[in-house]
């Protein structure tokens, strides 16, 4: 026997979802829609956006230790 016994096996979670896309089937449409709004902007201004590039400090590598 090779070393995937379990190739068929399917978690409890991979069910989970599969059955509530099963059930609701407009969620992955809702799923797109509501990242589109939160989380997939592009710059309003790039004028604005190269400005506030500018105004970023260079962080030290690391910032968690104090060199008194």
């Amino acid at each position: 026997m090779g070393m995937l016994p379990a190739r068929h096996y399917e978690s409890e979670h991979t069910r989970f979802v599969r059955e509530l896309i099963d059930r609701k089937p407009h969620l992955p449409d809702e799923q797109k829609t509501s990242r589109a709004i939160w989380w997939d902007k592009s710059p309003r201004d790039l004028a604005e956006r190269r400005v506030m590039d500018l105004g970023r400090l260079a962080q030290k590598a690391y910032s968690y230790f104090s060199w008194k």
